[in-house]
């Protein structure tokens, strides 16, 4: 909404920016910071257009060609003599070497974890087996002297209440 009327810029006077910023409009022309400057006519805006066309793949092949050109010096550089190219093997080897060990540390130590948890719940079923068979047979042996207790306290009563019977019938006869 910015005039440049002067109306619009008493206005605008009341802040101390907005104060700067029109007297810079009013004071200085316009310029653009492109060094392009903008087609007038409809030619000239397709001339710009096409520039472009061409210009942007010619660009973008020409910043391939350096990446390509500055990963070639690289590689060069690395592996240019057979000294260099065995000094850079030698260290992949001793890379993956590295890495090998590590991973049969971490494996030879998650197989000692899991043996010994294996070997903890086996130790702990076990146990519980044995707990569980000893109550069982405990439980066995007292129900056992229990019912061998009352099989002879029977047996005594049936003895008895038959001596009683034979009494009292030979009493009776």
């Amino acid at each position: 909404m910015a005039t440049t009327s002067e109306s619009g810029a008493r206005k605008r006077a009341t802040t101390r920016k907005t104060t700067s910023t029109s007297r810079a409009r009013t004071s200085r022309p316009r310029t653009r910071t492109s060094t392009q400057t903008q087609p007038k006519t409809r030619v000239e805006h397709a001339q710009v257009l096409a520039e472009r066309a061409v210009l942007v793949p010619v660009g973008a092949s020409l910043l391939a060609r350096d990446n390509l050109v500055a990963g070639v010096r690289d590689f060069t550089s690395r592996y240019g003599t057979r000294t260099s190219l065995e000094r850079e093997l030698k260290r992949y080897e001793r890379r993956g070497v590295t890495a090998r060990n590590r991973f049969d540390r971490r494996v030879r130590k998650t197989r000692t974890l899991v043996e010994r948890e294996l070997r903890q719940r086996r130790r702990g079923v076990e146990r519980s087996f044995r707990q569980s068979r000893r109550r069982v047979e405990r439980e066995v042996r007292l129900v056992r002297r229990d019912l061998e207790k009352q099989s002879d306290s029977l047996s005594n009563r049936v003895e008895k209440i038959l001596g009683e019977a034979q009494g009292r019938l030979g009493s009776v006869a």
